[in-house]
């Protein structure tokens, strides 16, 4: 039990589209809607992107980098306090962090991509070089 466990979370970090895919059909199929399916496939994955792309830069460089990811991720909810306060005069907890966390997975699943990508040219390139 053990095993598969750390399998299945090994699999959700390195894929994290397998982890958005799988509660979007599971929450797809409790709840028969498909907006807020997609709601909560979001704010689960974002998690997953967020370790995820952790992962892939200490792949990458061999370095953690998790402090930095930690300071973005601190400084966008500043800028959405901010920016929230200035239009609405008063912060909604709910909302701020609601956007804050949806913005958070568009910039972490561009970085997996991106990510993705660099790294999979390094390797070819390094690859290559040798031969």
């Amino acid at each position: 039990m053990t095993g598969f466990l750390s399998v299945a979370v090994a699999t959700l970090v390195t894929l994290p589209l397998v982890g958005y895919v799988l509660i979007f059909i599971f929450s797809k199929q409790l709840t028969k809607n498909h907006k807020r399916s997609v709601q909560r496939a979001i704010d689960f994955s974002t998690l997953l992107l967020i370790v995820s792309n952790h992962f892939l830069i200490l792949v990458i460089w061999e370095k953690s980098f998790l402090w930095l990811i930690l300071l973005i991720l601190i400084f966008m909810g500043i800028i959405f306090v901010i920016y929230h306060w200035k239009y609405r005069q008063e912060i909604d907890y709910f909302r701020v962090f609601k956007g804050y966390w949806r913005m958070n997975f568009l910039l972490f699943f561009t970085a997996y991509i991106v990510l993705i990508i660099y790294g999979m040219v390094q390797r070819v390139s390094g690859i290559v070089l040798m031969l």
